[in-house]
């Protein structure tokens, strides 16, 4: 087998040394280069050099028809057999560099394992290496590989052409299928490090086994859109194959080819199972990322030939010989010519730094021969038949062809410079299933649930009413609170109960912000004002009703001010327990913006469009365990409420403004108010529509409904003693008003009496009355002193009185006697007749002081003799 090889590597040198021809008149110094490929027989090596061998004669044969200084040398190569074995390898170059002649510089380098071991032996040895086949990503580290070169383009600028591909089409979920080797594996790494750093999301990398439809089928189960393969040209029939049978293609995927091969797709060229227009209808829209072979100009290059000519060039030698076409030829052609442009740019050097030195005799060290030739390939540019060739750290600088399958045919849609890191491409040749690229995943559009503002503004408008309402019974407690008898405690308790009601009813106003419209910080201080303004406002108008249940339940077994002491500790007993859990809660566990995402709806006219709901509202991180506190305590209260409230349903109270059912309904309107109002909320907490509707439709009812039934008979009856009021007022005034009239006509009707009379006193002589008159009053007196005595000493005796005379009653003596009595009477009586006080006033009828008044007067008012007419004159 060592003897064969040995043979074989004779054969082509002597090839290569032929395909030369003669030597020119003109001497040529020669520059010894070792040539390291796998000669020895094994699958795929020979064809290989066979198939690169007629493009390094062509670059040679160029050579040596160039003008000096570069037609002063002549590359002479020295093939080493590799066998694609690192340690064998090493040793055939240990073994050349020890028989000599000196060598500068090595060309070639096939198999990944062997170059990566050499590249790092390069510096020890004071040599450099120009490749035509290192591609692999590792080899682009140049504190390792410095002295490294290569003309084919690394399969990093594939990755890197991927990457770019991908960011303009913002894709950022990808899935891999990789085909086993060396090389793939190499670049499969690079590609998920630089997919990660350019925060493109790997769901799925799958590798191609025997079974290559269960890989396949892997990458749609992950729900994978956008497919990256590298795999080898001869794979391409049966992975498609699998991607049609498992209808991996159409609108919705978008296939990725980037093996970083050289030649274009044979699909069908492999039994796969599958129809030729199977493979093209699944293969349609794919785009694959491939290296140019051939300059895409027509010009001449360096070597005077242009890249149709080289390729024609080559083709004839190679079907002379009958081997295959190799994907590397044009790199190699270009490779031998940036070895000879290096080594004849330093050997000018050499030559003329030894000839026209100062010192004579002088010589260039062999460690400074290397530095040069190192830097003259770094600085090598010219136009060679794959494009311009140049270098940067170490690697190839080209453009990497974007083709896109379409029909049955490649199609030019883009390019990607290595130098530029620039991405272009020409839009009109794009072609894809849909109206736009494929998605990366599920297109999920996010829409927030919040409350509208017709819904805002309707709820809002009702909890504004309640609050006038509240707030009008508050004024009307606190301006009659003489009259308020709603309750043994008085108005005080009754404020409290009004002061919850507003509370609780400002919440709603709170809760149905938007809060996208506000800051982290103003969204959380309304968090805590609407969770103590709901809680704090709900406690203290339970403890309210519930202090005024328990002291109509404790009316038969406790004094009232053992009952008022009670009560108000009940109240603020309720109120602290309330505080204190909610400053807990405050301080240790403090509410913030939660988003919480909802069902997921999709879309009718896509499929591949869904939409995520989420809303935001107030949480904490142990939320549950807080409102399990909460409701721990409230709720057992709820229950002894009710409870009291059913015990006094049929109680019958002094005071009617108390009453035990409007107690006992409230009491339980409370507590199925309240236990809906949570069930609610948590139900629908999934929708910020519907929960703040139904939460604050609970509230106000609740509200309302214990605002009605407490204080609404009380303001009714205070409307009825009102009217009752004014009702009584006016009948007091139409009484006056008639009696005024008929007090009216009888001084009319005196009045005309007492001028009777006057008259007639005046007929009569003045004189002779007097004198009458007091003759009377003296018998009148004797008649009564003796009558009275016999009446004292013997009731039994009786004395004959003479009726009275008839004619002397009307007698101008008594006459005079009754006017005398009555004129003071008629004087101050009737008063308010002749318009001394107001006959529509009152008071005289309605105070004591004016009887008294009225009785001093009479009494005032009668004379002795008017006493003697018995009490109905005086």
């Amino acid at each position: 087998m060592e003897r064969g090889g040995r043979v074989e590597a004779f054969r082509l040198l002597l090839v290569c040394w032929l395909a030369v021809g003669p030597a020119p008149a003109q001497v040529r110094h020669p520059l010894p280069v070792l040539w390291m490929m796998p000669v020895s027989s094994g699958p795929g090596r020979e064809n290989l050099t066979a198939a690169v061998a007629p493009a390094v004669r062509l670059a040679l044969q160029d050579l040596q028809r160039q003008p000096p200084p570069l037609g002063n040398y002549e590359v002479q190569l020295q093939l080493l057999d590799s066998q694609c074995d690192p340690a064998k390898s090493l040793k055939a170059l240990f073994d050349a560099m020890w028989a000599g002649p000196k060598y500068l510089l090595v060309f070639g380098g096939v198999c990944p394992s062997v170059t990566a071991l050499i590249g790092r032996s390069l510096p020890a040895l004071h040599l450099v290496q120009v490749s035509f086949a290192a591609s692999s990503p590792s080899l682009s580290n140049r504190k390792w590989y410095g002295n490294l070169f290569s003309t084919v383009p690394s399969d990093r600028a594939l990755n890197q052409a991927t990457v770019k591909l991908l960011q303009r089409f913002k894709w950022s979920r990808v899935g891999l299928i990789t085909q086993e080797g060396a090389r793939r594996s190499e670049m499969k790494k690079d590609l998920i490090r630089q997919l990660l750093k350019a925060d493109v999301q790997v769901v799925s990398t799958e590798s191609l086994s025997e079974d290559v439809c269960s890989s396949v089928r892997k990458l749609k189960e992950s729900d994978v859109r956008i497919i990256i393969a590298q795999f080898k040209e001869d794979s391409a029939s049966e992975v498609f194959c699998c991607a049609y049978r498992l209808n991996l293609f159409g609108v919705r995927y978008q296939w990725i080819i980037a093996d970083g091969g050289a030649a274009g797709w044979r699909l069908g060229w492999q039994a796969s199972g599958c129809t030729a227009s199977s493979l093209m209808t699944a293969a349609d829209g794919s785009i694959r990322l491939q290296i140019r072979q051939l300059s895409s100009t027509n010009t001449p290059g360096v070597s005077g030939r242009t890249p149709q000519d080289y390729q024609d060039s080559y083709l004839r030698q190679l079907f002379q010989e009958g081997s295959e076409v190799s994907p590397l030829h044009s790199f190699a052609y270009d490779a031998v010519w940036v070895i000879a442009k290096a080594l004849g740019q330093v050997m000018e050097a050499v030559r003329h730094r030894e000839k026209f030195s100062i010192q004579r005799n002088v010589t260039v060290s062999e460690v400074q021969v290397h530095r040069m030739l190192q830097e003259a390939v770094r600085q090598t540019r010219f136009e060679g038949v794959t494009g311009p060739v140049f270098f940067r750290n170490g690697e190839r600088m080209t453009s990497i062809e974007m083709i896109q399958f379409q029909g049955s045919s490649g199609v030019l849609v883009g390019q990607f410079s290595t130098f530029s890191q620039q991405l272009r491409l020409m839009n009109h040749l794009l072609k894809f299933k849909g109206p736009g690229p494929a998605r990366d995943q599920t297109l999920v559009l996010l829409q927030r649930q919040h409350v509208s503002l017709l819904l805002y503004s309707i709820v809002s408008s009702a909890a504004g009413l309640t609050i006038i309402i509240t707030l009008t019974v508050l004024f009307l407690t606190i301006i009659n609170r003489k009259h308020w008898l709603l309750g043994s405690s008085g108005g005080s308790q009754d404020e409290l109960l009004l002061m919850g009601v507003l509370l609780s009813s400002s919440s709603v106003l709170i809760s149905g912000l938007d809060g996208a419209l506000l800051s982290n910080w103003t969204f959380e201080l309304l968090c805590s004002v609407r969770l103590w303004t709901l809680s704090v406002g709900h406690t203290v108008g339970f403890a309210v009703l519930f202090a005024k249940t328990w002291r109509v339940y404790s009316l038969c077994s406790i004094k009232q001010e053992q009952r008022r002491q009670r009560a108000g500790r009940v109240v603020l007993g309720m109120f602290l327990l309330d505080v204190l859990v909610l400053t807990s809660w405050q301080i240790l566990d403090p509410l913030r913006r939660v988003v919480l995402q909802h069902n997921v709806e999709t879309e009718a006219a896509d499929q591949d469009v869904i939409v995520r709901l989420y809303s935001e509202h107030c949480g904490s991180t142990n939320m549950e365990l807080w409102l399990t506190a909460v409701y721990g305590y409230k709720g057992p209260l709820l229950g002894l409420g009710c409870f009291l409230a059913w015990s006094i349903r049929a109680v019958q109270l002094d005071r009617p403004a108390v009453s035990s059912q409007h107690l006992t309904l409230s009491m339980f309107a409370v507590m199925a108010f309240s236990v809906s109002g949570a069930s609610g909320s948590l139900l629908t907490s999934h929708n910020p529509p519907v929960q703040f509707c139904v939460t604050s439709v609970l509230i106000l009812c609740c509200n309302v409904f214990t605002v009605s039934w407490l204080f609404g008979p009380q303001c009714w009856r205070l409307k009825g003693s009102e009217l009752q009021s004014e009702a009584a007022e006016g009948d007091d005034e139409e009484q006056l008003s008639r009696l005024n009239q008929q007090l009216k006509s009888l001084t009319a009707q005196l009045d005309l009496e007492i001028e009777t009379i006057a008259m007639q006193l005046r007929e009569t002589s003045e004189p002779e009355l007097h004198h009458k008159m007091r003759a009377r009053d003296d018998g009148d007196v004797r008649a009564v002193t003796s009558t009275h005595a016999a009446q004292v000493c013997s009731e039994d005796t009786s004395s004959e009185q003479k009726p009275p005379n008839p004619d002397g009653l009307n007698s101008p003596e008594h006459v005079w006697r009754r006017l005398s009595v009555q004129l003071p009477i008629l004087h101050h009586s009737y008063l308010p007749a002749v318009g001394g006080v107001s006959a529509s006033s009152s008071s005289l009828f309605g105070s004591r002081e004016a009887f008294v008044h009225h009785d001093l007067l009479l009494t005032t008012s009668c004379t002795p003799d008017a006493t003697q007419l018995g009490p109905s004159y005086c």
